[in-house]
């Protein structure tokens, strides 16, 4: 059988990071082809308004600007697909990709940006509830609990900012954590500590969400001590216990960190595998920001076209 033809680049996300990419790789004649998934946009398209990404001083809905680079990236000739890459092959060359929608992809490059997932509790109640009362983004929700009582649950530094942005809305806001010590840098805890409207509950744990089916009603607390259990009624629960990088498609093959991010670099994005690079939330642990995963997904282009031409692929 005839192999299929072997693309230059295949991004696999189309967030912040793979669109830009994707414009980078398409205004060099790269003919790029995106991986979108099935929930195009990534992350960004939870977030009702974008403030702090640079050229909107009056702000972009999420959805907005990842629709405008979608459309960027189209006018330079990137080709999207809706699926998801299931499985690849990274020890052969050229690398190949299987899609959910049972497409066998070969590429020269590929720029790995399928981006991080929310954590969660492992409740059997968080499917019931999520987007019922249950949230994983402050920024995106805070708006809907106006006067309400909340609880953020968490203790590193995204607790702490959203329960700090959840103040400016909310009534109350409670900060639930399993432990009296925090992973919380001190200038993002002194400053939830120093919100009037809000308390902080330690040595606790979130065992169970109560509603009626449509919307969150309370909460069951465990004092992680005594076991002692309680409901807490509240209006609405935060989660901000990190992320999980999306990284079960590679298969083991490319190296990562301690938490499960794709280590790339130094100086550039390319991973342990050479002519496979790494940009945005998948990589980066510490920042995850829109304007960062734009800087990566802008660096794994240009690495890509690098890889290519010293390699003669370009």
């Amino acid at each position: 059988m005839e192999q299929a033809a072997v693309e230059k680049v295949v991004i696999v996300g189309s967030g912040i990071a793979g669109l830009t990419a994707a414009i980078y790789a398409s205004r060099a004649n790269l003919h790029p082809l995106v991986v979108e998934g099935y929930e195009p946009g990534g992350q960004l398209t939870l977030t009702s308004e974008v403030e702090n990404y640079p050229g909107f001083p009056e702000g972009i809905g999420g959805i907005d600007l990842v629709g405008n680079m979608r459309q960027q990236a189209e006018r330079f000739g990137a080709r999207f697909v809706m699926a998801d890459v299931e499985s690849c092959d990274l020890q052969q060359r050229p690398f190949r990709l299987q899609t959910s929608d049972g497409q066998t992809l070969y590429t020269h490059t590929l720029i790995v940006a399928s981006g991080a997932r929310a954590r969660m509790l492992g409740l059997p109640a968080e499917e019931r509830y999520l987007g019922r009362g249950l949230s994983t983004c402050a920024t995106c929700d805070g708006a809907f609990f106006k006067d309400k009582a909340v609880i953020v649950v968490g203790g590193g530094d995204s607790a702490m900012e959203e329960s700090t942005f959840l103040t400016r809305y909310a009534s109350k806001v409670y900060v639930v954590h399993r432990s009296e010590h925090f992973r919380a840098s001190k200038i993002m805890l002194e400053r939830a500590r120093s919100k009037p409207n809000l308390e902080f509950i330690l040595n606790t744990r979130v065992v169970d969400i109560l509603g009626d089916g449509q919307k969150v009603a309370a909460a069951v607390l465990e004092d992680v001590r005594t076991g002692q259990r309680r409901e807490f009624p509240i209006d609405g629960i935060f989660l901000a216990i990190g992320h999980i990088p999306n990284v079960e498609w590679l298969g083991g093959q490319v190296r990562l960190d301690p938490y499960g991010y794709i280590v790339a670099g130094p100086g550039s994005t390319e991973t342990n595998i050479p002519g496979v690079f790494a940009a945005g939330d998948v990589a980066d642990r510490l920042y995850q920001q829109a304007v960062t995963a734009a800087g990566t997904g802008c660096m794994a282009a240009l690495d890509a076209e690098e890889y290519l031409t010293e390699h003669g692929l370009g």
